[in-house]
């Protein structure tokens, strides 16, 4: 394992992020390499999931996100120093390639590779780059999407590698899609943690408006607040609902293959997730995403036909009550959704990962 090449990958503290820098990981210690993960010390705690023999390197790094403003104005001279202290490592232990994932903590590898003109690569996971990510598209040698279309700066272009799912996923892709018709069907809602409640306010209203013939069939799996678990569920009870409503679902991945429709936020792992499985979806993007990207990642599943977008401005019961009868009334149209939606799936994310970075990795040695 000591003998095999470098692979530096650079990642922020959350799940978005390092998910996919997590699963790459994995995939490149099978193949023989040598694996450091470069973050800070935010970072370094979000990364429990990696194999023990990652090594972690914790850099100095710092965000205009936070902190007063000497804080603000220390942050050049922080992530400055970052990029240094990667360099002098990048110089003693040389990697074969560098990818960057987001977030403010892969500015000093991303930065030190640019500067050693070490073979580098990022990986966006949303349909918008984010802000790191937009300063180093023109900097790097491969700009790797989890998204289809992603909004890329001019002259830059994009390889769609799709973002890694969970092995439970992996294991439901493409599962078969059981019509709506006049038996037992269920509706799987996912919040997502932040801005769910209006989920919570809006979505059980709309399927208590539903026909009695659609609710004497119907199962709700429904993924909320902790602050609103109590209330929705009590809503669901006193309308006739058959519902499950808990704050965190351990079994997404067999929910959602049972369910006739999901009704979702649109972060960039549950779309990746919906895809995968292929199954007809209402996304409503979460309308204080930054740049409005939860929009940007909806955007490949609505295009192909596999889901239908709800924007918060426009969601009210009475319309989102339409759209999921409108689904749960049209077996054909919803297969014709689920296919759609499946077609819009790469599970195959993370070898596509592999593949680029194998393909950097010989161009060095060619």
């Amino acid at each position: 394992m000591t003998d095999g090449p470098l692979l530096v990958i650079a990642a922020g503290g959350t799940g978005g992020h390092m998910f996919p820098a997590q699963a790459l990981a994995e995939a490149m210690l099978r193949k023989g390499w040598r694996v450091k993960l470069s973050t800070d010390a935010r970072g370094a705690r979000y990364a429990g999931g990696f194999p023990h023999v990652v090594d972690v390197d914790v850099i100095s790094s710092a965000t205009f996100a936070r902190g007063g403003v000497l804080a603000k104005a220390m942050v050049p001279f922080r992530i400055l120093g970052g990029a240094i202290s990667a360099a002098m490592k990048m110089l003693r232990d040389k990697p074969a390639v560098v990818v960057g994932f987001g977030g403010y903590p892969s500015i000093p590898a991303l930065g030190a590779a640019w500067l050693l003109r070490k073979p580098r690569m990022i990986h966006e996971q949303n349909g918008v780059l984010g802000r790191v990510n937009q300063v180093f598209a023109k900097r790097v040698d491969r700009v790797a999407c989890g998204m289809w279309p992603t909004s890329l700066p001019d002259g830059v272009e994009g390889v769609h590698t799709g973002n890694p799912v969970r092995g439970a996923i992996h294991a439901r892709a493409g599962a078969p899609y059981i019509v709506p018709g006049d038996y037992p069907m269920s509706i799987l809602v996912m919040g997502g943690s932040q801005g769910a409640r209006i989920l919570s306010d809006v979505v059980p209203e709309a399927i208590a408006m539903l026909p009695d013939e659609v609710l004497q069939n119907l199962r709700v799996s429904h993924q909320a607040r902790d602050e609103d678990q109590m209330r929705v569920a009590e809503f669901y009870a006193k309308n006739g609902i058959d519902a499950d409503v808990q704050t965190f679902f351990t079994d997404i991945p067999s929910r959602m293959s049972e369910a006739q429709l999901v009704i979702s936020r649109a972060g960039a792992s549950s779309v990746a997730d919906i895809a995968a499985i292929g199954r007809p979806a209402i996304l409503i993007p979460y309308a204080a995403a930054t740049a409005d990207h939860q929009r940007a990642n909806a955007r490949g599943l609505v295009q192909a036909g596999g889901a239908i977008l709800m924007p918060e401005s426009t969601l009210a019961p009475a319309a989102l009550a339409e759209q999921i009868g409108a689904v749960l009334s049209q077996p054909d149209g919803a297969l014709q959704m689920a296919l759609a939606a499946l077609g819009c799936g790469r599970t195959d994310a993370t070898e596509n990962l592999v593949a680029l970075v194998e393909e950097l990795a010989k161009g060095q040695t060619a």
